[in-house]
């Protein structure tokens, strides 16, 4: 039976990457973009490779929850119409903004880095479960370091620096990931986390020229900070995506759940406060509050 992937933000960078890592192992790649145009081309490169399968592009603004849902929709229809499974799901969306900025009213890095993937994995979760044995997949970052680590709102009390603020939500994200894998667990649908190190891509190209985008106090570290981020992100895509590919093919990890792949494409230990209960929990709340499953967006 075909091996099916649907891997978000696939049309450029770490994300197309991914998807001709997982085209080259058999699989048949959807990527999902805004752009049709940068779709199109992203399948030319897929189907450049003489993949067994070719790609397929699916359009879907994922900073939209009402288009999330759209698209989860669309791709469990598809399955359930083709009777092919959905092996593996790769939530590899991810921004950072200058600026705050809300989507539907809620701040944006959160919806981008957290509440979209959390809301296409909850409602893909009937479709992944049937399909099983299945992976999912969720791309997080070393920036969970310098997050807040207060979820009693989306938004921490305070000023808005759009590195940490981008951390708190990738640290949301990944707290989500290790409560789900605890959840469903002996159910056949693996979780994973994907540390891709770092990359010179479209999100991270000009990234922190503003001194803003962190708290005062790194400020003050600002000339070090800025070096160790251009030469942390200055690595080609295709080796940023590695730690994605091995966590969604990698034989040695079938039976596995709960595992951070890390920048050196190997398990690594997750973040400690990631694996706090209290912390998920909290997280757990905040998502279900702001991407309830039928489109009511909560207080």
């Amino acid at each position: 039976m075909t091996k099916t992937a649907v891997v978000t933000a696939g049309t450029g960078g770490i994300g197309l990457e991914t998807a001709l890592g997982l085209a080259a192992a058999g699989f048949a790649v959807t990527v999902v973009g805004r752009d049709a145009g940068r779709g199109a081309r992203a399948v030319e490169r897929i189907d450049a490779t003489d993949p067994a399968h070719p790609g397929r592009f699916l359009s879907a603004d994922l900073g939209s929850l009402d288009q999330v849902r759209a698209l989860a929709a669309r791709i469990a229809a598809g399955h359930a119409a083709s009777g092919e499974p959905l092996t593996v799901l790769v939530n590899n969306v991810g921004a950072m903004f200058a600026e705050r900025r809300t989507l539907d009213g809620v701040e944006a890095s959160f919806v981008v880095n957290h509440l979209s993937p959390y809301l296409l994995t909850e409602l893909l979760l009937p479709t992944l479960t049937a399909g099983a044995p299945s992976r999912i997949v969720n791309v997080t970052s070393g920036a969970v370091g310098v997050a807040k680590r207060v979820f009693d709102a989306v938004e921490p009390p305070g000023g808005y620096y759009g590195f940490h603020w981008y951390g708190r939500a990738k640290l949301a994200n990944l707290a989500y990931t290790l409560d789900l894998a605890a959840r469903l667990d002996g159910t056949g649908v693996s979780v994973f986390a994907a540390d891709p190190g770092g990359a010179a891509t479209d999100m991270t190209d000009g990234t922190l020229t503003d001194p803003k985008i962190v708290s005062p106090a790194l400020r003050l570290l600002w000339p070090l900070v800025r070096r160790k981020f251009a030469r942390s992100t200055s690595g080609p895509a295709s080796v940023a995506a590695r730690p994605s590919i091995v966590a969604a093919t990698d034989e040695a990890l079938t039976g596995r759940t709960g595992v951070v792949v890390g920048p050196r494409a190997q398990p690594v230990a997750p973040f400690r406060a990631a694996a706090d209960h209290r912390l998920a929990e909290a997280v757990r709340r905040l998502s279900e509050a702001h991407a309830p499953m039928a489109g009511t967006v909560g207080a």
